[in-house]
């Protein structure tokens, strides 16, 4: 079963709308136009890189071999 999110309605006129748009600072900008493309920006993409990738480095990783050839530096 899905949830769908809670439909907000705001009654607002494009006018308004742009007022608010025109106060938003150039990155808050760029996430907006990024959110409304339907795509994520560089620096979400690369925290999720991360936790993706943290469990298949570790069973790499946190061995005793690789804590043996590591051990004199």
């Amino acid at each position: 079963m899905t949830t769908q999110p809670n439909q907000v309605y705001l009654p607002l006129q494009f006018p308004q709308i742009l007022e608010i748009v025109k106060q938003l600072s150039l990155p808050e900008k760029q996430t907006l136009l990024l959110f409304l493309l339907g795509r994520s920006s560089d620096a979400e993409d690369a925290v999720l890189t991360h936790f993706a990738s943290e469990r298949a480095l570790a069973q790499d990783w946190l061995t005793a071999a690789e804590d043996e050839a590591w051990q004199n530096l």
